[in-house]
Parts: structure tokens; C-alpha cells; sequence
């Protein structure tokens, strides 16, 4: 038969217990939120938290989206994290035959607001692997939500001309101008031709800088349509085809796989949408069609295809024209004064 523990006893434990869980999370130095600068320079993010006695963690590398990763584990002074990667192995002909699945594994030190992270990742082929390293810089958490009633914003400046590309110029110098303007519309055109190598469309954005702002804007998305309005070059309001799909940090007006719209309020592929956006304090709030749908919510970190992982400058407005055909008109943005 099994001896219970005296009650008292019992009690003074799960005080231990609970004690040295709260000790070991305010002293771990890995929790919060890292803007990274990945191999060859790109911005990424890692988010790391605690819950009890388990670590989480989320990760942007890159493009895409914030995705969880799939183990956390604090050995002695380095965090170790994996995530497994699927690759696919096709036949001659294109067509999949099996599914792989590889783990990269992470390796963290940290130095006051320093992280330096070691990689291994397998090859894709499956032969050997490759080491790479590169840091992170700690991002305080974000302000209190501003009062929006107090803010004063400057005067008006109007993005677009209506007649020209004055103003605007490609992210990627290299990749191709899909982007016109023509009738006062700011329309891009990525088209493939079939049989012929896959051409790279470049974003566009505007050559000026802004802090905090409003920004209101018109946009008209194809069926099946995808683009995107980078705020400062760091956050992606999303702009896509998702009439009558459910709520999504994916659909129209989210801010890109980190905040959810409250409720669905696009329209039909091929009509004209309005969207009303506020950034103040790294705080977002967006009025698509006349509904607010994101109220002033936080955004912990960047988002996919970000300029940049430093959150504290200024940026340009950048329109995503990679994807499909897109038409703007009546981007219109205040400053907020200072």
C-alpha cells in the first residue's frame, strides 16, 4: 500500500514547486519578443514564452507566416528549439513520390540583449547538412494602447498622382515592373507565359519614410486575387480574394498571420473595397468597408516579407505585387504630428 503524504507536507511542496517555477521564469533571459537578423541578412522574428513549467516559441523566418515551432528546451544556459521542415521528393515527371519531414535544430545564447543562434539544417537532397549562425536583438514589449482621440495627425499627403510612378520605386531593383499607372489607377500585372521560365515581380514602394500615420486607401482584387499594404515596411495588412471564408489572420484587412479580424466585412472579387488604417505606437487599427474589424490591437513583431526587423524607424509604404493583378487609387496618408 502506497504512504500518503502528510498534508502540511503536501502543501509546504507545492509551494516549493510553485515557487521555483516563478523564480526560473523572471529569471530566464530568453522569454519575450527578438527581432532577428537571419543568414544573408534577412529580418525575421522569435517570440518565446512560458507557460507553467513548458516553453513555447514562434518563429518568422523570412516569408510566410509566424509559425510555432515544434520543441523548446532551456539546457543549462542554451535554448534549444526545432522545427521540422517537409520536403518532397519527385520522380522525372514532376510527380511526388515521398514526403520527408527534417528537423532544424537551433541552438540560443543569450547576452544581456543579445542572442547568438547556431542552425543545423539539413540539406534538401538529404546529403549532409549545413551550419549557419545569426543574432537577434531583444524588442520591448509594446506601449499601452494610445488614446486615438488625442492623437493629431498632420496634413494630408497624397501618395499617388493619379498619372505617373512619381514618387514609387521597386523593393527589388532586379525583379520585373508589373506596376502602371493609367486612367488614376495604380494597377500591377504580374503575367506568366506558360512554357516560359518564371518571371520575379517586383513590390513597389514609396520613396518617402513615415513614422505613425493614417492611411486610407482603395483597392480592387481579381477573383482568386493576393496582395498586401506593408505598413512602414514591416507589417502587411493583407489584401486578398477571402469573400465568405471564415475569420482568418490570413483574409482581408488582417495584418498578416498575426491579427485576426474581429468579424468578415470584404466584398466580391472585381469590386472596389475601402481601407482605413491606423498605426500609432505599434498599435494597428483597420476599417475595411466601413467596419472596423481590428481595434487598436498590438502587432508583436513583423510580419512576412518585411523590409526590415527593426521595428523603430521609419518606413515606406509598400504595396506586395508578386502575387496577382491588383488596382489602387486614392492612397492618401496624414502624418501623425509630433
Amino acid at each position: 500500500m502506497k504512504k500518503l503524504l502528510h498534508p502540511y507536507l503536501a502543501i509546504v511542496i507545492t509551494l516549493l514547486v510553485l515557487s521555483g517555477n516563478l523564480v526560473f521564469a523572471a529569471d530566464n533571459p530568453f522569454l519575450g519578443s527578438w527581432a532577428l537578423t537571419l543568414p544573408g541578412g534577412y529580418p525575421g522574428w522569435l517570440g518565446v514564452t512560458q507557460e507553467k513549467d513548458f516553453l513555447d516559441a514562434t518563429m518568422l523566418w523570412r516569408a510566410g507566416s509566424v509559425t510555432p515551432l515544434d520543441s523548446v528546451i532551456l539546457n543549462d544556459q542554451t535554448l534549444v528549439f526545432t522545427q521540422v521542415r517537409e520536403v518532397l521528393r519527385k520522380d522525372a515527371q514532376g510527380k511526388v513520390t515521398r514526403t520527408h519531414h527534417f528537423t532544424d535544430r537551433f541552438m540560443a545564447q543569450v547576452q544581456g540583449d543579445q542572442l547568438k543562434i547556431n542552425v543545423i539544417r539539413p540539406r534538401p537532397d538529404g546529403r549532409g547538412v549545413e551550419r549557419e549562425e545569426f543574432t537577434g536583438q531583444r524588442i520591448p514589449p509594446p506601449p499601452p494602447a494610445p488614446d486615438l482621440t488625442k492623437v493629431k495627425f498632420g496634413e494630408p499627403v497624397r501618395l499617388f498622382n493619379g498619372t505617373d510612378l512619381t514618387g514609387w520605386k521597386l523593393v527589388e531593383p532586379g525583379a520585373v515592373n508589373g506596376w502602371s499607372a493609367q486612367a488614376g489607377l495604380l494597377s500591377n500585372r504580374p503575367v506568366q507565359t506558360e512554357g516560359q521560365p518564371h518571371k520575379n515581380y517586383g513590390n513597389l514602394r514609396t520613396e518617402r519614410e513615415f513614422e505613425d500615420f493614417n492611411l486610407t486607401l482603395e483597392v480592387r482584387v481579381p477573383k482568386d486575387g493576393n496582395s498586401g499594404v506593408y505598413l512602414k515596411g514591416l507589417y502587411e495588412v493583407q489584401v486578398a480574394d477571402t469573400f465568405g471564408k471564415g475569420l482568418d489572420p490570413h483574409n482581408m484587412g488582417a495584418v498578416y498571420s498575426r491579427i485576426t479580424p474581429s468579424e468578415s466585412a470584404e466584398k466580391p472579387a472585381g469590386e472596389w473595397q475601402t481601407l482605413d488604417i491606423t498605426l500609432v505606437d505599434r498599435h494597428v487599427t483597420v476599417v475595411l468597408n466601413g467596419k472596423q474589424i481590428i481595434n487598436n490591437q498590438p502587432v508583436l513583431g513583423i510580419t512576412g516579407g518585411a523590409l526590415t526587423a527593426d521595428e523603430f524607424h521609419a518606413g515606406p509604404i509598400y504595396l506586395q505585387g508578386d502575387h496577382a493583378g491588383v488596382d489602387y487609387r486614392n492612397l492618401v496618408l496624414r502624418p501623425v504630428a509630433k
